[in-house]
Order: structure tokens, then C-alpha cells, then sequence
């Protein structure tokens, strides 16, 4: 039988003094009480109450164990609550994985506004240019961008951004500007390893996708060493547009291939079980799907 609803048996009939008043008490049978105390007594092979027709008490064997019995239900009752108060209340500590643009520009900010509303929360952030292995580090949320891994993890889509091929006016100026996705092979390009399709630029004029292989004067396992190489006219990029737009806006690179189509960079929240989340990883990643978009989207 469960031993600590033995427990809670016995307590409940040390205090009311017979087994038919625990038994009222937790709504089960007078034979019920009786097998679970009989239970405990095989088990630690003691009487635990001395019995008469008339009368119920508890042996010498049987005030200690009350005591100890008590204090262990009291810790379980005490354990339950602060589980449950997690559960509910939005405290502790919140563990986020992102890559570093993205983990800096938008991600972070999400936290801070996120932490305003949220007083009793903490979050620590890990900034990296490689996926984290989020159930060995114990990390409650991890952002990926691209293509999900192929894994037991439970993935929410947050948003879609644009991506687009761009270069500087110098380097269009010494280099040319490619008319089509053929025209990259003989320039440089900047590969950027970290978002998807790498190496492989695919573009689409609405009937074929071509799938265009490229390589330049530089490769990053992030995005900001080659978007700032792209700025110097070493080559061109494939990035978001949340991590070129403001160059765009300045002048500072330049868009070419519009007339083609390339499909969107996905963004994904990770995390290792879809059952029994925590309310603040449940109400951080519906905060992100709310906030990313009209921040990262298809600007």
C-alpha cells in the first residue's frame, strides 16, 4: 500500500482515537483504516496501537512514530506547496539560449520588458553562436533559427523574417551587380554558418528554386563579422533583414536579386517537454510570439 497514505492514516486515527472516526474523516472504510494501519505494523514489525473493545491506545513504539510521521507529512505538505507556488507564480529563475544578434537585439529587450511586469522572475541568458544542448545544461528555452533539429524537443514557431542578398555601392561599383543567382558563383560572398541555407543561396523566380552553391573572402559561425566585412565592400551577404536594415536604411549595403524570391528565415523556440510547463517558460514563449513578429517579421 502507499506508505504515505498509511501514514496519514495512522495520524488521523491517533487523533481521533478509533478507526471508525478516521475513517469518517477521510471518507474511506472503518476496514480500509484498519488494513493500512495493519499494513505499517507488518512493515515495521511493531504494534503500533494496543487494542481492546472499548479503548485505542498508542504503544510506546507507537508516540514515536507518530511524531516522526507528523513531521514527514508536514515536510510533504510544505514541498507540495512550494512546487505549487512555482507552478502559479511567475518566480525562480528562467534559463534562455540564443544566438547572438538575435539574443542581443530582440531577445534581450523581450526579457527586460518581461521582467517589468514579472518582479519576483530572474533570467540568465546564454549568448552563443552553436546550439546549446538545452536539456543537458539545463536550459528552460532555447532560440534557434532555420531548420529544426531533429529531436524529441517540443519547437513553438515565434516569426518569419526576410532574408536578402546585399552589398556595398563600393564593392557593386569595383565588382558589378548580379543580374541573376548565376552571377554569384564569381563574386564573393559572405557566408554566415549560422543561418540557414549557409553556403547555399535558394532562389526562386516562382516556378524553379535554384539552389546556387557560394563562397567568398570570409565565413562566420555568427552573423556580425560578415555583415561588417559586407559594409568594408569584401563581398556581398545573405542575412535577415533585422540584422542588415539599418545599413540598408543608411546606404551603407545595398539590396540586389529583389526580383527573386527567397524563402524566410523561421524562428523557433525550443524546450524539452510539451506536459506540465512551468508558467513562466508558458507565459515567456506567449510573450514572444506576441513581441517577435512585428519586430523580426517580413519587414
Amino acid at each position: 500500500m502507499d506508505k504515505l497514505a498509511s501514514m496519514n492514516v495512522f495520524v488521523r486515527v491517533a487523533k481521533q482515537g478509533s478507526f471508525a472516526g478516521a475513517a469518517r474523516e477521510l471518507n474511506i472504510s472503518r476496514a480500509m483504516a484498519t488494513k493500512h494501519i495493519m499494513s505499517l505494523e507488518k512493515m515495521l514489525d511493531t504494534r503500533l496501537f494496543n487494542r481492546t473493545t472499548r479503548s485505542l491506545h498508542l504503544t510506546e513504539v507507537g508516540v514515536t512514530y507518530l511524531q516522526k510521521c507528523q513531521q514527514i507529512l508536514f515536510d510533504v505538505e510544505e514541498m507540495e506547496s512550494a512546487i505549487t507556488h512555482l507552478q502559479v507564480e511567475l518566480c525562480g529563475v528562467l534559463k534562455i539560449s540564443a544566438p547572438p544578434v538575435i539574443g542581443a537585439t530582440h531577445i534581450a529587450p523581450a526579457i527586460a520588458e518581461f521582467l517589468k511586469i514579472h518582479q519576483g522572475l530572474s533570467v540568465d541568458v546564454i549568448l552563443q553562436g552553436s546550439q546549446a544542448d538545452i536539456v543537458d545544461e539545463g536550459i528552460d528555452i532555447g532560440i534557434i533559427l532555420g531548420a529544426l533539429p531533429d529531436s524529441s524537443l517540443v519547437a513553438r514557431k515565434l516569426a518569419s523574417s526576410r532574408l536578402v542578398v546585399c552589398g556595398s555601392p563600393d564593392y557593386f561599383k569595383q565588382f558589378g551587380t548580379p543580374d541573376s543567382p548565376e552571377d554569384l558563383t564569381r563574386h564573393s560572398c559572405l557566408v554566415n554558418w549560422a543561418v540557414p541555407p549557409y553556403n547555399k543561396w535558394r532562389f526562386s523566380d516562382g516556378r524553379n528554386v535554384k539552389e546556387i552553391k557560394v563562397s567568398g573572402r570570409m565565413e562566420s559561425n555568427v552573423a556580425d563579422p560578415v555583415r561588417k566585412a559586407a559594409n568594408k565592400g569584401l563581398g556581398m551577404v545573405m542575412l535577415p533583414h533585422y540584422i542588415v536594415g539599418r545599413d540598408i536604411e543608411k546606404g551603407k549595403l545595398r539590396v540586389v536579386l529583389n526580383q527573386y524570391k527567397i524563402s524566410p528565415l523561421e524562428i523557433y523556440a525550443i524546450y524539452p517537454h510539451r506536459k506540465y510547463l512551468s508558467v513562466k517558460v508558458r507565459r515567456f514563449l506567449d510573450f514572444l510570439q506576441d513581441w517577435m513578429p512585428a519586430r523580426v517579421g517580413m519587414l
